[in-house]
């Protein structure tokens, strides 16, 4: 991903903790030679080495990954910004946060593992719940599911924030997204403003 300097977010902290925050993404890869994409959720292994997910039997993407690369893509909050907001000159943009990460794949079956998986992505997402789901799979539920391990080897992140933009700019472009109702993008701007 193209990351001019003032956008680039390289402290691991911030990126796994947008990372966990926006986890579901694009699994992107090739089958039979051509781009696919899946859309899914991710886990972060515990030593922030790998990404977890599982797809399909079904997903012929699977057939194609194991021990070969792959990225997936992260992205937050978004948001068209006009360049009428500017009290200096200006040109039509749009601000985001994104994550890449790219890693090598493993496929991997086992129910146990797989059961980890679902329970996990289960409790995560369930947790605001009230009262959560208690996940139960039996074996024909998993058997119809695969695992992928995703070893990281590179992680880039971008924060397209207006940091290129003079402070008041950037003050009156937090005002505009509050306006029109543009919240989580107007926080993540007042949040990480430099």
């Amino acid at each position: 991903m193209y990351i001019p300097r003032h956008f680039e977010v390289t402290d691991p902290d911030e990126i796994f903790a947008f990372v966990e925050e926006n986890a579901f993404g694009q699994l992107v890869s090739q089958v039979e030679g051509s781009l696919f994409a899946s859309h899914l959720p991710f886990l972060v292994t515990q030593d922030r080495s790998a990404l977890i997910c599982h797809l399909a039997k079904q997903n012929p993407q699977h057939l194609e990954l194991d021990g070969r690369e792959a990225l997936v893509m992260l992205q937050g909050a978004h948001d068209y910004i006009s360049p009428s907001w500017y009290s200096s000159p200006g040109v039509p943009t749009w601000n985001y946060q994104a994550v890449h990460i790219y890693g090598r794949c493993r496929v991997f079956h086992d129910a146990d593992r797989l059961r980890n998986v679902v329970e996990s992505l289960a409790k995560l997402f369930e947790a605001a719940l009230d009262p959560p789901w208690r996940p139960e799979y039996g074996a024909a539920m998993l058997s119809a599911i695969v695992g992928v391990e995703i070893t990281i080897t590179d992680l880039q992140c971008k924060y397209k924030l207006s940091q290129n933009r003079p402070v008041q700019d950037r003050v009156q472009v937090v005002e505009k997204l509050k306006d029109l109702g543009s919240h989580t993008l107007a926080e993540a701007m007042a949040r990480h403003d430099s």
